[in-house]
């Protein structure tokens, strides 16, 4: 199995993410991560999945999205040609002793702080997974009190854009 990007569009209307996540849920498959919001058109929605499947039983879930009344179109994002992202929040134990050693590796990792308290730190970040997953590594000796994770969102890279098309100015 591999991991997939699926970024799709939809009209921004009450139940299209339930529709279009309990067709992976009925094919069995299980969202590694799912991020949704507005475009640039209001009234259009990006659902961007990441999803661990083969690339056939996934093609059969892909052509059964499309079938959808408020699915606009689908797009496959490769890792290479995207520019993939997560936010993480995490409150960390931060005393007097320590906290200069949670600002560096704050710094390190290019994050930043977001609140201060008396004995924590709340620290916001972006980034892959892979360097959200260091940073956590990093601050879990510390000790984390509190963390949240969005999922990912994905962009093509280049000029090229998956809201302009016929289909999508014929939904707007």
């Amino acid at each position: 199995m591999s991991k997939h990007t699926l970024s799709v569009l939809v009209e921004n209307k009450p139940g299209v993410l339930a529709r279009v996540s309990g067709l992976f849920s009925r094919r069995g498959f299980n969202i590694d991560s799912l991020a949704v919001g507005e475009t640039e058109h209001p009234e259009i929605s990006r659902i961007t999945i990441v999803v661990n499947a083969e690339a056939s039983p996934l093609e059969q879930v892909t052509k059964q999205l499309n079938k959808l009344v408020n699915v606009l179109k689908i797009v496959e994002l490769d890792q290479a040609a995207a520019v993939q992202r997560e936010l993480l929040l995490v409150k960390v134990r931060a005393d007097r002793a320590t906290r200069s050693q949670v600002m560096e590796t704050v710094q390190l990792f290019r994050a930043r702080v977001v609140d201060v308290a008396a004995e924590t730190l709340t620290i916001e970040a972006t980034g892959t997974a892979e360097k959200l997953d260091a940073l956590l590594r990093d601050l879990e000796p510390f000790g984390i009190k509190e963390m949240v994770q969005s999922g990912v969102v994905a962009i093509g890279r280049g000029s090229r854009s998956i809201t302009a098309g016929p289909a999508l100015r014929a939904a707007s």
